[in-house]
């Protein structure tokens, strides 16, 4: 197995299986606990939160697209991808949050901390170029 192999495996490992993306859906799912493969349970209500404001920017790319297709003056496109990728900044610092509040305290518990840490410096290694 090659390194690049071992990291896809790692990585695949803690994916979330998809979600419909019917709000009703996305509502019970959050409604029951949420495992991952580091068998983890989240907050519900963080993970609705999360939803909902993936949702929203969502709905932003697709204006930012209709936005491209209309032929919109290219300053007015790049302030809303501005907002895009602050949106998105917000989002990750919500799943960090979640993360550090959620799995890293339940890890220090169960005493596999530096395993966890590990998988966030990595992850942390890709976000922060």
């Amino acid at each position: 197995m090659t390194k690049a192999d071992s990291h896809r495996d790692r990585v695949n490992a803690h994916r979330a299986p998809a979600h419909s993306s019917d709000p009703e859906a996305i509502a019970a799912d959050a409604d029951s606990p949420h495992t991952h493969a580091h068998a983890h349970v989240h907050d519900p209500e963080s993970l609705r939160r999360i939803v909902n404001r993936l949702s929203r920017l969502e709905g932003h790319i697709r204006g930012v697209k209709s936005m491209v297709a209309d032929s919109r003056p290219c300053p007015e496109v790049l302030m809303q991808i501005a907002a895009v990728r602050g949106a998105l900044d917000r989002v990750a610092r919500m799943i960090l949050d979640e993360h550090l509040s959620e799995c890293i305290a339940r890890a220090a518990e169960e005493g596999n901390i530096e395993s966890e840490i590990e998988e966030l410096k990595a992850a942390l290694d890709r976000f922060f170029p």
